[in-house]
């Protein structure tokens, strides 16, 4: 899902973009790793399964694109998100859901803490790849 206003998204002359993943399931942990790990210009550079250990590894080593599942192991996304936002050291960072949990309910509390895309464990891999080939290169745009 994309909103109305865009901006091209800069890479702050990194060559990388730095990805975050915060997945309960290791097996789809493992898949997202090693899908992403093949697409040019984005590098994974951690992730977690639990609220509490991403919120620690974020405000220790920036990313660019955080990419979250609303169920974890311990906490959920909904939390990190607002643990994210009151939090003024971290910086602003691409926020993505990639979830089972995707109704409107959870884009409207996502959208508060500034999550721009929302998509569909159960059929929303491919157009997650191609948002994130998009970001490697630079031809993504991102709300504001």
């Amino acid at each position: 899902m994309k909103n109305k206003q865009t901006k091209t998204i800069t890479h702050d002359n990194s060559p990388m973009l730095r990805l975050f993943l915060v997945e309960d399931s290791s097996f789809i942990r493992d898949f997202i790793i090693e899908n992403v790990n093949g697409i040019n210009g984005i590098s994974v550079v951690g992730s977690s399964d639990t609220e509490n250990e991403a919120l620690e590894t974020l405000r220790k080593q920036a990313c660019d694109v955080l990419i979250l599942d609303i169920e974890l192991k311990q906490g959920n996304g909904i939390s990190l998100l607002r643990n994210l936002d009151r939090d003024s050291v971290l910086p602003n960072m691409l926020k993505i859901v990639f979830s089972n949990h995707v109704s409107g309910t959870y884009q409207r509390v996502g959208e508060q803490y500034g999550v721009q895309y929302f998509f569909d464990k159960a059929a929303g891999f491919s157009e997650l790849r191609t948002l994130l080939e998009q970001l490697g290169t630079g031809a993504a745009k991102i709300s504001n």
